[in-house]
């Protein structure tokens, strides 16, 4: 019995194991798998293709924005305008920082960007920027800019300035004065001085002084000896008209007291103004000065010539030590 069973129990084991089915996946299923994964990976859904396509289009226009930017920063490092030959008063105030500056830079025309301006100073480490007002144009660079500003601006607003008018200087003297202190060219003031149309126009706010002098022959410059000595204090917008002007009006002023005297002494401005600037040519102290009026005013009335070196030096136009005959004869 024993061995009969032994002989049977193969046969339903055999069977057994071809009744179990298999749990290893076929060819089949494999390669119908690796087509559907395939399929897959080749057609995306429709939002990772929206997604996909958004990255794309911030990439370009990041990368354009920085082109422009790029581009911006080269070009504001440049001249604003090379060929420029204006010129820009600009004024920084105490305590101002490069930004700021920068911005007043901006504003005023001098420059393309402030905020480049700031860029280029904190790169290339400069410092010590100075209060003050300066002369800027913009055809200036950004390093020419940065070297004025170490250097210090004026503590006055360019073009202004004082011009002093001494006792007893003739208008050339004037005229230097004027050419070294402000805008003005001497010749230009010079020539304003016998400008007919000028003349008439300060002769109508002027009668009292200006009559005899608008009509005056054989004279160097009409307005000469009508320029009050004081100093006077130039504008940026004045014009040289302007300034010309403030002399003759202070001298209107200053002789106000004495028009009625000189009417009385049957002379006329331009002969009374005349005379004093004989006098002080002579004359060094007020002791003197009373003693050549008086002798003048003798030889005046006596239609005495008035034998004066100072004439003679002016025709000249320069003092003389020793007045020769020669000399006369000019």
């Amino acid at each position: 019995m024993t061995q009969n069973n032994q002989q049977h129990q193969p046969e339903s084991n055999s069977k057994a194991e071809k009744k179990q089915p298999s749990t290893t996946p076929s060819r089949v299923e494999t390669a119908k798998t690796k087509s559907t994964s395939h399929v897959a990976k080749e057609a995306p859904s429709p939002a990772k293709r929206i997604i996909h396509w958004t990255i794309g289009v911030l990439v370009v226009v990041i990368l354009f924005f920085c082109f422009l930017g790029y581009r911006y920063v080269q070009r504001s490092l440049k001249p604003l305008d090379p060929t420029s030959n204006e010129s820009i008063e600009v004024k920084v105030p105490i305590g101002s920082t490069d930004k700021q500056i920068g911005d007043i830079l901006q504003k005023k025309g001098v420059i393309r960007s402030g905020f480049v301006f700031n860029y280029y100073v904190k790169s290339k480490q400069l410092a010590a920027f100075k209060a003050g007002y300066y002369d800027f144009k913009p055809s200036m660079t950004l390093a020419q800019i940065a070297t004025e500003l170490q250097k210090g601006g004026s503590s006055t607003p360019i073009g202004s300035g004082k011009v002093l008018v001494r006792e007893g200087v003739t208008a050339d003297q004037i005229g230097d004065g004027i050419q070294k202190n402000t805008k003005f060219k001497k010749q230009d003031f010079l020539n304003l001085l016998n400008d007919q149309q000028f003349l008439n126009e300060l002769k109508k706010k002027y009668p009292d002084l200006l009559s005899s002098a608008v009509g005056a022959k054989d004279v160097k410059y009409q307005l000469e000896g009508y320029l009050y000595p004081a100093t006077y204090s130039v504008s940026k917008n004045e014009t040289l008209k302007q300034l010309v002007e403030q002399m003759v009006a202070k001298e209107n002023q200053e002789m106000q007291p004495y028009y009625q005297k000189i009417k009385d002494d049957h002379m006329s401005v331009q002969q009374a103004l005349t005379l004093a600037s004989l006098v002080q040519g002579e004359g060094t102290n007020q002791d003197s000065l009373e003693m050549i009026a008086g002798v003048f005013e003798n030889r005046l009335q006596k239609n005495m010539k008035l034998q004066t070196d100072v004439s003679v030096s002016y025709a000249l136009g320069k003092h003389q030590h020793h007045i020769t005959c020669i000399k006369i004869m000019v």
